[in-house]
C-alpha cells in the first residue's frame, strides 16, 4: 500500500512539474520515448506499403510503376480510389481530415489530442493511396502518425496539455526524420512548419526525438542517405543570374501548384466518393500517359538528380505531376504533400539544367546539381519554409556545395510565390479552404507552453455557505487564501477571500472587558471559538470581495484557461482533477490576474 502511494504521489509531482514552463529534464525523457514510438509506427507503415509493392511489381522492385502494362496502370489508381471511396464515405467528415494539415488543426483548436480512429484512418488510407499508385508521398501520413502516437502517449499519461503539444512536435520531427533521414531538417520542420515558434524549452526535446527515431531507423534501413548523388557543386558564378531565374520559375510553380489544389477543394460539396473517384480517375490518365508519376516516385528523383532524363520528358513530368497530385489532395485524396515537392522541384531542376547546358555549355553546372537545387526551392516555396527546406535539402544529399545557391534559389522562390502570388504555406491554405482560421501569435504561443497546475492557488479550503463562527474560525486555521463557497450538492459557486473572513470575524467578535485584555489571545482565530455557536454567517451575502467560478480541467494550458475565463463571464477558475456532476476534487484556484501577472513575467 505504501508504494502504491508513494507511486500515486510521484505521478501527481511528475504531471504538476510538467506543466511548468522549464520540465526539460521530463520532457527529454519523454520526447526519447515518442521518438523510439513514432520510428516504430513509420517502419510499420513503410513495410505495409513496400512488402506488397515489391511483391506484385516487376522486378520486385516498389517503385518500379513504369514497368506495369498500361492496363494496369489505368486499372490500379482507380481500385485504389474506388476502396477509398466506399470506407471514406462511411466515416464523419471531422474523421477524414489526415496529413500535417489535420496535425496542425488539432494542435490549433484541440491542445494536440489526436484519437487512435485518426491514426489507423490515416494508417490504412495512406497505404492503399500509395499502394494504388496514387501521386502523392508517405511523408504527409508519417507526420500525422507520428503526432497521432506521441499525442497518445501524452493521453494515455494523462499528461498536462502544453505537454501533449510538445509531444506533437516531437512527434512531427521524428517523423520526418525517420522518413528522410534527415534528423535536422525534422526539427526545424516542426519547428517552423506546424508550432511556427522556436523556443530554447521547445527544441531540445523535440532535438531528442529527431535523433532518437533517426537512430532506430537507421538500424533498420541504413545510414545512407535519402539520394545517392555526387559530389557536384557550381561550376561559376557567372552562373547566379541563371540560378535566381530558375528560383523565379520555381515560384511560379509553386504558385500553380497551390492555386490547383485550391480549386479542387472547392468541390468539396460533393459526396467524397465522387470527389475520390474523379480523383481515380486523374491519377489514371496521368498514369497511362507519363507512368513516372505514379506512387513516391523516388527512383524519377534519382534519375533527375543523375541527369539521365530528356529536356522533353522532365517537363511532361513535372506538369503531369503538379496536376495530378495537386488535384488528388484536393479532392480529399489521404496523401502526403512533402515528397512531390522534392519530386516536382528535381524534375523541373534538372529540365532547367538541361536547359542551362544548351545556353551555356561550357559554364553550365550539370543537371543533377540544378535538380539538387530544384528539390530545396520547391518545398521551400511550397511549404513557405525556407529553413527546413534547406535543411532538408543538405542532409538528403549530404552535399554542403549547394548551401550557398540553395539559399539564393530558396529565397528567390518563396518571395515570388509568397509577395507575388500571394501564396500562403500549403498547410495553411488547406486549413483556410476548409473554413478555419489557424491563429499564432506570440501571446497565444506563450500561455499555450504552460499548465494551469504550475500557477494555480493550492492555499485553497472548501466551505458550505452557511456556517457559525466556530467553523469560520477552523476555516482560518490553516491560513488559506481563497476559501471556496459550495452549492448544497458540493459544487463550488463562489470564491471568498479568506482575509474578508477573517475581517468579518473580527467585526462579529465582542469587545473584550478590561480586565480580560490581557487573558485574550491576538489570535482573531482563537477569540472567534468563544462565541456562541448560534451566531450564524452567510458567506455568500457577508462584505467581501467574492469572484464567481467556473470549473477547469487541471491538464488544461493558461491559453483554454483565459478562453474558458471569457467564455464563461467570470473572473476565476477552480481547477478540478475530473468533471463531475458531484462534488469535484479541486487542485486549485486560478484568476485572471493570475495568468496576466505570470505572462508578463521576465522569463516570457
Amino acid at each position: 500500500m505504501r508504494l502504491s502511494a508513494r507511486f500515486r504521489q510521484y505521478k501527481v509531482l511528475f504531471r504538476q512539474r510538467l506543466s511548468e514552463l522549464d520540465a526539460l529534464p521530463q520532457l527529454s525523457v519523454l520526447a526519447i520515448i515518442a521518438g523510439v514510438l513514432t520510428a516504430g509506427v513509420i517502419i510499420l507503415f513503410r513495410v505495409f506499403i513496400e512488402w506488397p509493392l515489391g511483391y506484385f511489381l516487376p522486378e520486385g522492385d516498389p517503385e518500379n510503376f513504369e514497368g506495369l502494362s498500361e492496363l494496369a496502370r489505368v486499372m490500379l489508381p482507380l481500385s485504389g480510389a474506388f476502396v477509398l471511396g466506399v470506407v471514406w464515405y462511411r466515416l464523419h467528415i471531422s474523421q477524414r481530415k489526415v496529413g500535417v494539415a489535420a496535425v496542425m488543426e488539432r494542435l490549433s483548436y484541440h491542445q494536440g489530442y489526436i484519437g487512435l480512429r485518426s491514426l489507423m484512418t490515416q494508417f490504412f488510407g495512406g497505404v492503399i493511396s500509395l499502394v494504388s499508385g496514387q501521386s502523392g508521398g508517405r511523408e504527409g501520413p508519417a507526420v500525422h502518425l507520428g503526432a497521432a502516437s506521441s499525442s497518445l502517449l501524452g493521453q494515455y499519461m494523462k499528461l498536462p496539455n502544453n505537454s501533449i503539444r510538445t509531444l506533437v512536435s516531437c512527434g512531427t520531427a521524428a517523423a520526418i526524420s525517420a522518413s528522410f533521414n534527415t534528423p535536422i531538417a525534422g526539427v526545424i520542420f516542426a519547428m517552423e512548419v506546424v508550432m511556427m515558434e522556436y523556443t530554447i524549452t521547445g527544441f531540445t526535446p523535440v532535438i531528442l526525438a529527431a535523433v532518437s527515431a533517426a537512430i532506430v531507423t537507421q538500424a533498420v534501413y541504413g545510414s545512407e542517405p535519402a539520394f545517392l548523388v555526387p559530389a557536384l557543386d557550381l561550376n561559376s558564378l557567372i552562373e547566379i543570374p541563371y540560378i535566381v531565374v530558375c528560383g523565379l520559375v520555381i515560384g511560379v510553380a509553386s504558385a500553380l501548384f497551390v492555386y490547383i489544389l485550391k480549386q479542387a477543394m472547392r468541390f468539396g460539396h460533393i459526396s467524397i466518393f465522387y470527389r475520390l473517384m474523379m480523383a481515380g480517375v486523374i491519377a489514371a490518365a496521368g498514369a497511362w500517359a507519363v507512368p513516372q508519376v505514379m506512387g513516391i516516385g523516388y527512383d524519377t528523383v534519382n534519375h533527375a538528380l543523375m541527369g539521365q532524363i530528356g529536356l522533353g520528358l522532365v517537363l511532361a513530368i513535372t506538369l503531369t505531376k503538379i496536376f495530378v497530385t495537386a488535384t488528388a489532395v484536393g479532392l480529399g485524396m489521404p496523401m502526403g504533400l512533402v515528397g512531390p515537392t522534392f519530386f516536382i522541384g528535381a524534375t523541373l531542376g534538372c529540365g532547367m539544367g538541361l536547359l542551362a547546358q544548351w545556353l551555356m555549355p561550357s559554364l553550365a553546372s550539370s543537371p543533377g546539381f540544378y535538380a539538387m537545387l530544384g528539390m530545396g526551392a520547391m518545398m521551400g516555396s511550397v511549404l513557405q519554409a525556407p529553413l527546413s527546406a534547406l535543411m532538408a535539402m543538405v542532409e538528403m544529399t549530404q552535399n554542403t556545395n549547394i548551401i550557398l545557391p540553395g539559399m539564393l534559389i530558396i529565397v528567390v522562390s518563396s518571395m515570388i510565390a509568397s509577395q507575388v502570388f500571394k501564396q500562403k504555406s500549403v498547410f495553411l491554405t488547406i486549413l483556410q479552404q476548409q473554413g478555419l482560421d489557424y491563429q499564432s501569435n506570440p501571446v497565444s504561443q506563450a500561455l499555450q507552453r504552460v499548465g494551469v497546475a504550475a500557477i494555480m492557488e493550492r492555499r485553497i479550503v472548501r466551505s458550505d455557505k452557511v456556517i457559525d463562527l466556530e467553523q469560520a474560525a477552523d476555516l482560518l486555521r490553516s491560513a488559506p487564501k481563497w476559501i471556496l463557497i459550495n452549492n448544497p450538492d458540493g459544487r463550488p459557486v463562489s470564491l471568498l477571500p479568506a482575509v474578508d473572513l477573517a475581517r468579518c470575524i473580527q467585526e462579529h467578535t465582542p469587545e473584550p472587558q478590561a480586565g480580560e485584555a490581557n487573558e485574550q489571545s491576538d489570535d482573531l482565530v482563537n477569540s472567534a471559538a468563544e462565541v456562541p455557536e448560534a451566531s450564524l454567517l452567510n458567506l455568500l451575502d457577508i462584505p467581501a470581495q467574492r469572484r464567481d467560478l467556473a470549473p477547469l480541467h487541471f491538464q488544461a494550458t493558461l491559453l483554454e484557461a483565459l478562453d474558458q475565463l471569457n467564455a464563461a463571464h467570470t473572473e476565476a477558475l477552480y481547477v478540478e482533477r475530473a468533471h463531475s456532476e458531484t462534488a469535484p476534487t479541486i487542485l486549485g484556484v486560478l484568476l485572471r490576474d493570475d495568468i496576466e501577472s505570470y505572462y508578463q513575467r521576465p522569463s516570457f
